[in-house]
């Protein structure tokens, strides 16, 4: 497995792929892996011959400076799962390297991110797009790797690889979760002990909150409830809770065919912030 740090380094590495007839996968990571993302590189083997994990925990997706110096930095470690994960190199550059200068491009993505995650997080999708499509230019993949928990990224980047024509596919893959449901995250291993042990309640609060609409109950009253029983959940702060249509990612009422309706959520387990979401 090669590691690469500067931009011209990779490119000359891919380039020698390209002459070859050889297709390329990437996984854009912000480290600290798991096996959620090992899971996607698992699938980037079957698809490609060479598989390109990055490695970059992106500053201007941040808008809480707390939240960056305290993200989970895990390089060595990382660079050993992959490698015995088989990935073929790993791009793990410096701010300087991807940011010579701060970035004044301002990216608008509409309607769908002012809602949930946009709506918290002022500017983080912005940020979230200017890096991916960095790295879409760098590595110039064949297709890309993207885990469905972090649902609405993956809606804002399938939008802009529409709308800009980038020439790669788009994967989106399953959420992989600990045996207790809880959904794996780089996030997660911030939780204390005690922490941990409550975590998994948020996704069997999701489990319940789908039967109770497929089963009929109005929407409005479900996310009541759902709100009602985080109130009294020791530890815990909701941020949000919504039915969404999975394309548009705007509240909905009512459910339509398969597949069209994601319940999500995000809340604070002591000073960590959890996301997850169910489709059906």
């Amino acid at each position: 497995m090669e590691v690469f740090t500067s931009i011209p380094s990779l490119k000359n590495f891919l380039l020698q792929q390209r002459l070859q007839n050889k297709s390329i996968g990437l996984i854009p990571t912000m480290g600290a892996l798991h096996e959620g993302h090992i899971s996607l590189i698992d699938t980037a083997k079957i698809q490609n011959d060479i598989v390109v994990c990055s490695i970059f925990v992106n500053p201007t997706q941040f808008n809480n400076p707390e939240d960056l110096a305290k993200y989970p930095r895990t390089l060595e470690e990382d660079c050993v799962m992959l490698e015995n994960a088989g990935c073929s190199a790993v791009f793990a550059p410096s701010v300087e390297e991807m940011y010579p200068e701060k970035p004044t491009l301002t990216i608008n993505f509409g309607l769908l991110e002012t809602v949930m995650e946009g709506a918290s997080r002022p500017g983080h999708f912005n940020g979230v797009g200017i890096v991916v499509s960095k790295l879409f230019n760098i590595v110039e993949p064949h297709r890309a790797y993207f885990g469905q928990k972090d649902l609405q990224q993956v809606m804002i980047v399938k939008r802009m690889v529409e709308d800009l024509s980038f020439n790669l596919e788009l994967i989106i893959c399953p959420t992989i979760r600990e045996t207790d449901g809880l959904a794996m995250s780089s996030r997660n291993r911030r939780l204390g002990e005690e922490e941990r042990a409550h975590a998994p309640i948020i996704y069997k609060i999701l489990l319940d909150a789908k039967d109770k609409i497929q089963n009929g109950d109005d929407i409005e009253e479900v996310k009541e409830s759902v709100q009602l029983e985080f109130h009294v959940l020791a530890g815990f702060e909701l941020d949000y809770f919504e039915v969404v249509n999975t394309k548009t990612l705007q509240p909905i009422h009512t459910i339509a065919e398969a597949g069209t309706t994601a319940l999500c959520i995000a809340t604070f387990l002591g000073p960590v912030r959890l996301i997850d979401n169910i489709i059906f």
